[in-house]
């Protein structure tokens, strides 16, 4: 395919190929992830990256990277590439002359009169990652020297030389296993022809990752490299590198190999390039189906995960994986709340409007499936549970609905909704008191339970709450809504409306159960328009504001600064995309189509074949975050599956 293909010119071009990122996951939680010229950037890069039970399921890079030679009649040529203090060594990108992304990551190298290929895999739903080296052309004897270099540390720390590392390997089928630290698995590193592993443990030093510095963070890193293999290789022969947690059956990897390029997902479009992304984010383990909120660095968070389900599952009608992960983070809410992020002793429960996408996400669901008993026979439960602990006031950090129907939530020091961005321990946008999106979300569940329990007869239910929608709805207004500039406060706290310009009053017009009315959100869509879309979705907040931050980029503070003071999101753009076709109908089609075909150009840059978590606001929107999130790219599958819906299309697929 075309646009996922990169020439010489493109590949030896450092500032060019060093800023385009590639990913692929095992659909177990494990990736590995890279640039397309192999050179890593991030302490998060690794060719296998997988979390860990040991450690609290947070991810570690195993396998930082793999460097090649060819030796032809004495002389050697090393492909790998590094970026070490003031030079790049070795230089093996020049050797590149083509990178494929279809169906998987293959790169071609020229020495010479030796052309080789090579072509990685990620096994699915198993911790074993495989690259085949195949010799295309030679014209003299050839032989491939193979060099593993060995990080065993958590992915978001670097390594350093030291003498508590075991470099003590164990000889196994055709290679070896190494397990440089306590709690850690065996990495068993294996070939599928017969060959000895020469072992010569030596600490590469000062490995430094660039994006790293841009950051702001500690950049360089030490790496152990165990040793190497050696194998003379044939033209036309291939000889295929396994890296697994397990010993592996070499005699078998050729065969497994050839039936995992047969499995990779086609990316010969826009549309499956979003669907392959897509499905990188679900994680089934242990009997469990979840979602990974984005890649390189995030992991499970509840709230990402209930706003990007639907996108990523039911716009390919999988009902049955959309269910899964339901089911897996309902079954850990707990008192009314569910899991923000982490797991088992990391786990915090300090998002308030988590438990509200929940409803919406099973609205979703219920409309694919057109099963509304089986919703409220599975689920009403838990609906009424969640609306009775907002009601009771017995949720921490304030949360609780008032008298007047509406839902507060603050506390100090306490960033509770989705802009939680803090700096030197205080949120960038507290938004203590009623948020605008908390209250449409909470209006929006009150009205679905609502209708589910009248439909099924729950009279307890229906006479405790049926005057609250009502409620809710009159004060909805009256706080938020700023008549001479036709849209809705940002929050309100103490009487005192915030009128800051930003993208979450969408929300009260997107939602199915709206508490404002047709003329109210022709309004505030127009303000959004006018001050808030961008290519690339909506700003956190209006150019016209003095809090305003047009770049994300700098240090920790400097982002996190930026995050929701003006930074772009494209889950956003979703949701203002469905309030005008909601709004509008078919006379908006031709913009909404528009708006989706600007993430083309995407699929090429920062993480190909993906969307980013954010983008400056201001012109022209580059990239940045997150290589690939899970709300972006299921906005993105959202908004085409809402068109393919109007014009009575198949959904995409």
């Amino acid at each position: 395919m075309g646009h996922l293909t990169f020439n010489k010119d493109e590949l030896v071009n450092l500032e060019y190929s060093l800023q385009r990122e590639i990913l692929s996951t095992n659909r177990a939680g494990g990736y590995f992830s890279t640039t397309i010229i192999m050179c890593n950037t991030r302490k998060y890069h690794g060719l296998m990256v997988l979390p860990l039970k040991e450690f609290d399921f947070e991810n570690h890079v195993l396998l930082s990277s793999v460097d090649e030679s060819i030796i032809q009649r004495g002389q050697s040529f090393n492909l790998g590439i590094h970026r070490y203090p003031g030079n790049y060594e070795p230089r093996g990108h020049k050797y590149i002359v083509d990178f494929e992304y279809e169906p998987t990551a293959k790169l071609t190298y020229r020495v010479g009169g030796v052309v080789l290929l090579k072509e990685i895999v990620f096994v699915h739903n198993e911790e074993q990652l495989m690259i085949r080296y195949t010799l295309l052309d030679a014209h003299s004897p050839t032989r491939l020297r193979i060099k593993p270099f060995l990080a065993f540390r958590n992915a978001h720390s670097l390594s350093k030389a030291n003498m508590n590392a075991d470099t003590h390997l164990k000889p196994i089928v055709n290679g070896v296993k190494s397990k440089l630290y306590p709690g850690f698995p065996s990495l068993h590193m294996q070939l599928n022809h017969k060959t000895e592993f020469v072992a010569a443990p030596d600490w590469y030093h000062n490995i430094e990752y660039l994006e790293e510095q841009r950051r702001g963070y500690e950049y360089q890193e030490d790496l152990l490299v165990p040793g190497y293999f050696e194998i003379g290789i044939k033209k036309g022969e291939s000889i295929i590198l396994s890296v697994s947690t397990k010993e592996e059956a070499p005699n078998s990897l050729s065969t497994k190999f050839n039936a995992e390029i047969k499995r990779r997902p086609e990316k010969d479009s826009f549309e499956t390039c979003l669907i392959n992304s897509g499905n990188q984010f679900i994680v089934r383990k242990d009997k469990k189906t979840e979602m990974v909120a984005g890649y390189p660095w995030f992991g499970r968070w509840g709230r990402d995960t209930f706003i990007s389900l639907p996108g990523i599952t039911l716009s390919q009608n999988d009902l049955k994986t959309c269910k899964a992960v339901i089911d897996t983070l309902s079954a850990e809410m707990k008192d009314g709340l569910f899991p923000n992020v982490g797991h088992s002793t990391t786990t915090a429960f300090n998002s308030v409007d988590a438990p509200l996408w929940f409803f919406w996400t099973i609205q979703q669901f219920t409309e694919k499936t057109g099963d509304r008993k089986q919703t409220w026979t599975d689920y009403g439960k838990k609906m009424k549970a969640i609306l009775a602990a907002y009601q009771s006031g017995h949720l921490p950090y304030n949360i609780k609905m008032h008298d007047n129907g509406l839902v507060y939530a603050g506390d100090q020091g306490v960033a509770l909704t989705w802009m939680d961005a803090a700096v030197g321990g205080k949120p960038v946008t507290a938004r203590e008191g009623y948020p605008v999106e908390i209250n449409a979300l909470w209006y929006n569940a009150v009205c679905f339970t609502l209708s589910l329990a009248k439909e099924f007869n729950d009279s307890k239910f229906v006479k405790a709450w049926e005057a609250i929608p009502n409620l809710v709805k009159t004060n909805f207004t009256e706080s938020f809504w700023i008549p001479e500039q036709g849209y809705l406060a940002d929050y309100v706290h103490n009487n005192i409306q915030n009128k800051d310009v930003r993208p979450n009053q969408i929300f009260a017009a997107a939602l199915p159960y709206s508490p404002i009315s047709d003329d109210q959100k022709a309004s505030l869509l127009k303000v959004v328009e006018k001050e808030l879309l961008t290519p690339k979705g909506l700003r956190t907040l209006s150019p016209q504001d003095p809090k305003y931050i047009g770049r994300y980029e700098g240090n920790q503070t400097d982002r996190d600064s930026a995050y929701h003071q003006g930074s772009v999101w494209p889950w956003l753009l979703g949701f203002f995309v469905e309030a005008n076709l909601n709004l509008y109908g078919k006379a908006y089609l031709s913009t909404a189509k528009k708006l989706t075909e600007n993430f083309k150009e995407d699929m090429t840059t920062h993480g190909l074949c993906s969307i980013a978590e954010v983008y400056d606001g201001d012109p022209p929107q580059r990239p940045s975050g997150a290589i690939s999130q899970a709300w972006s790219v299921s906005a993105i599958l959202r908004i085409l599956s809402l068109i393919a819906k109007m014009e009575n299309l198949k959904p995409i697929q």
